[in-house]
């Protein structure tokens, strides 16, 4: 019984020397006798104890490396602090083992580079505005050289950049300058547009008046009304000025005064009413 005992127990511990439980979203690298041999994926997996290794298991879900503020001089020597954040995930596991000795350092460093780079090709106003392009950029540049590790990079966020006090001092000075040359045009644009519009209406007026004159001679009379009610009008407002003028006009003349405004809108209408009928 002893032998068929001690030959369960070796068995038993067989199974659990060759058995491996890889857990979901990662991945584990096995060599044999020192060499690659495969790939285990989740679940239960058998490898042959004493002659296949685990060398290596790892996530392949998406991970991040925080890249600490760098001091990155511009294409018009300015010094900038940017940080960023990478995201990046494994793709071939193999590759990420075997084609480089500290995959996360690696990456860092890579990242840092290429982000000094590409800022160092612009002016301290580029890198602001066109932040998202940049982005696109360094990505490209690092997925080209990544993908010989089995890493695929997913993005990479630039958090801030932080200019120096002076610079930051003189663009905020240059923004205000802006909005006050920005509301000064929409201002005159808006009285521009007034001037128009009540000029338009003036005109229409006119028009109106001169075609009730020409169309009905009665209509005198309550235009004479009407530059009469002006008139009156615009001498209480003078009254009330602070400095006003007491102006005295001979009340026997108002009323030429009226006829001939009446008369000279009649042959302003007439001679216009003419030149369309020549």
């Amino acid at each position: 019984m002893e032998p068929i005992i001690a030959i369960v127990l070796a068995l038993i511990g067989y199974a659990l020397g060759s058995a491996k439980i890889i857990h979901e979203g990662n991945a584990a690298l096995v060599e044999r006798l020192g060499r690659r041999h495969r790939t285990l994926t989740p679940g239960l997996n058998f490898i042959v104890p004493l002659v296949d290794q685990v060398v290596m298991e790892d996530t392949t879900r998406e991970q991040y490396i925080d890249i600490k503020p760098q001091n990155v001089i511009t294409r018009d020597n300015i010094y900038l602090e940017v940080d960023a954040i990478l995201f990046w995930r494994i793709r071939d596991i193999e590759r990420s083992f075997y084609a480089i000795e500290d995959l996360q350092g690696a990456l860092n460093q890579l990242a840092t580079t290429t982000l000094r780079e590409v800022i160092a090709q612009n002016t301290v106003e580029e890198t602001n505005v066109t932040r998202d392009e940049m982005n696109r950029t360094i990505l490209s540049e690092l997925n080209s050289t990544t993908a010989d590790w089995g890493v695929e990079i997913i993005r990479l966020d630039i958090q801030r950049i932080t200019p120096p006090e002076s610079v930051r001092k003189t663009m905020e000075e240059e923004r205000a300058a802006e909005f006050k040359k920005r509301a000064l045009i929409s201002e005159a644009e808006g009285e521009r547009q007034a001037a128009i519009k009540k000029a338009e209406g003036t005109m229409t007026s006119m028009q109106i008046i001169a075609e009730a004159l020409r169309t009905s001679p009665e209509s005198k009379e309550i235009l004479r009304y009407l530059v009469a009610q002006d008139y009156i009008n615009a001498s209480y407002r003078l009254g009330e000025s602070s400095n006003a003028k007491v102006v005295f006009v001979d009340p026997g003349k108002t009323g030429e005064l009226m006829k001939e405004v009446i008369a000279e809108s009649v042959n302003t209408e007439g001679n216009g009413t003419s030149g369309e009928h020549g």
